[in-house]
């Protein structure tokens, strides 16, 4: 499955981004997915999981109450609403779906698919 992120760029700290993640197949309807993002010469990080339900959304620390995650299954697409952003959440962002239908931690595991990344960009 291909995993196509958009919505990335360039903004100063308290603005608004929207990311969006689009797959090939029909595929978030019968997985958890989420998001990573990666800063160059750290290790990627987990920021949110979305359970194949719906139900279970978790975000790490540092992001709780800004970010929103979400899927729109008709379009098979994941979303990641970032409001209030701050230059630490500058990284590429990588969304991913999962072999599992739970998440069971803000990052998902048993990745089976990953996106390409899109650039995300915080001035202070």
């Amino acid at each position: 499955v291909d995993l196509v992120e958009s919505g990335g760029g360039l903004v100063q700290a308290g603005q608004s981004l929207r990311l969006s993640c689009t797959a090939s197949e029909w595929t978030f309807a019968t997985s958890a997915a989420g998001w990573f993002r990666e800063v160059p010469g750290k290790l990627r990080e987990g920021v949110s999981c979305l359970s194949k339900d719906n139900n279970t959304a978790l975000y790490r620390d540092s992001v709780k109450g800004r970010f929103t995650i979400s899927r729109d299954n008709t379009k098979n697409t994941l979303y990641l609403q970032m409001n209030n952003l701050e230059p630490e959440d500058s990284a590429i962002y990588y969304c991913a779906t999962s072999r599992e239908s739970l998440c069971n931690s803000y990052r998902v595991y048993s990745v089976l698919d990953w996106g390409q990344g899109t650039q995300v960009t915080v001035s202070s």
